[in-house]
């Protein structure tokens, strides 16, 4: 289960004592869930009006950086293709499991220097991010045109005779060149009326060349003919032999063209490859870059509505738990016995939640209110997000 809930509670007379008893109720007596402690530094608290400002904007920044996180490792998933089965391998957090990394959070003081405001910490994870989505959009957009052009290449090089690039079918030895007045054209003929080309394709203008018409090759359904003529009639040709089904393709003899065309989807694969290993490893990086700010945008956000819910002097207790999976229920009620009094309104510590709940300061809009802080955490980055 990908599923985290993280939680804060006020302090009992000491953050240890209220880390011991959530603990053993939960954990320890009745195995509802694993617990961790959830290390967040002294960070500057600031007024109460830039707490309630910055309590709405964090929820926001929170939706944004994760749908980044999720955006960089589901390209990452693309550009891996045939491997995509060792995408989870790749998706790490500071050389970490992101299980391990969020289990073990330490705050990165070189990142985000805890002598900060909280609301300049909140626009350096911006900052930082927005850089990430806005490089992604740059090299996905490159990428992609390069891939695009490579398989439109290699369609052309597959599919039925009547769409696909005839260059590597044909030898030289197929037409004449260099003549005044004779040149030669390609024709598709469909299987199912071969025998009519034999019969009918010298009669289909005058001044086609006696006997001139061979089988290069051949697919499931079409043939490909080739027929000598003259040049004036060409444009006749071509139209009576619609009539009658068979399909005259444009194709120009031209050697130096011709090996043009095989050296490009040999340049776009060598660049393809070349492209490759960079990009996973930029991938990597900022897949790295964006979880890690995503945490730490969680953080700051228990932070604040843990001084809004609790007041002054800062003084909680922050816990990753790890529901198991079938006891969420229990669990839920069992936090509600242990913190519901921290809920003035008579039904909150009964019914644990309200529906749609917007009060001030505690929780601002969130569907799902408890009487103590709560925020949901997913970190499967694979699969969409629930």
């Amino acid at each position: 289960m990908s599923e985290y809930w993280l939680i804060s509670a006020p302090g009992d007379k000491t953050c240890q004592q209220t880390w011991e008893t959530m603990n053993n109720v939960t954990s320890k007596q009745n195995n509802l869930c694993e617990n961790f402690k959830f290390h967040i530094p002294d960070l500057k608290v600031g007024t109460l009006d830039q707490l309630v400002g910055l309590s709405d904007d964090l929820g926001k920044l929170d939706g944004y950086v994760e749908t980044i996180t999720r955006k960089v490792a589901s390209y990452l998933g693309d550009v891996l293709e045939d491997q995509r089965d060792k995408l989870y391998e790749n998706l790490l957090a500071n050389n970490s499991d992101l299980t391990v990394y969020i289990t073990r959070f330490q705050w990165d003081m070189a990142k985000y220097p805890t002598k900060q405001s909280l609301r300049n910490i909140a626009d350096i994870i911006s900052k930082q991010v927005g850089q990430i989505d806005a490089d992604l959009k740059t090299k996905s957009a490159a990428y992609n045109n390069l891939k695009g052009n490579l398989q439109n290449l290699e369609k052309k090089q597959t599919g039925s005779l009547l769409t696909r690039n005839l260059a590597d079918l044909v030898k030289k030895e197929h037409f004449i060149l260099d003549s005044e007045y004779l040149t030669t054209l390609l024709v598709i003929v469909p299987k199912a009326i071969v025998q009519d080309w034999h019969s009918n394709y010298e009669k289909i203008t005058d001044m086609i060349v006696p006997r001139s018409s061979t089988l290069i090759t051949q697919d499931g359904e079409f043939c490909l003919f080739n027929v000598h003529l003259f040049k004036k009639v060409v444009d006749e040709f071509k139209l009576h032999a619609r009539e009658k089904k068979f399909v005259v393709r444009d194709f120009t003899y031209n050697e130096e063209e011709l090996l043009a065309g095989k050296n490009e989807i040999t340049k776009l694969v060598t660049d393809k490859k070349k492209q490759f290993g960079p990009l996973v490893r930029w991938l990597k990086v900022n897949f790295s870059e964006c979880f890690c700010a995503w945490i730490h945008v969680k953080a700051l956000r228990v932070f604040v509505e843990s001084v809004l819910r609790y007041g002054l002097p800062v003084n909680f207790q922050a816990i990753l738990i790890h529901p198991n999976k079938k006891s969420t229920k229990r669990l839920r009620d069992v936090l509600n016995q242990l913190y519901g009094h921290l809920d003035g309104s008579s039904g909150a510590s009964s019914a644990g939640q309200n529906d749609n709940v917007d009060i001030p300061g505690l929780g601002f809009g969130q569907s799902e209110y408890f009487p103590y802080v709560y925020y949901k955490l997913n970190v499967d980055m694979i699969e969409s997000k629930v």
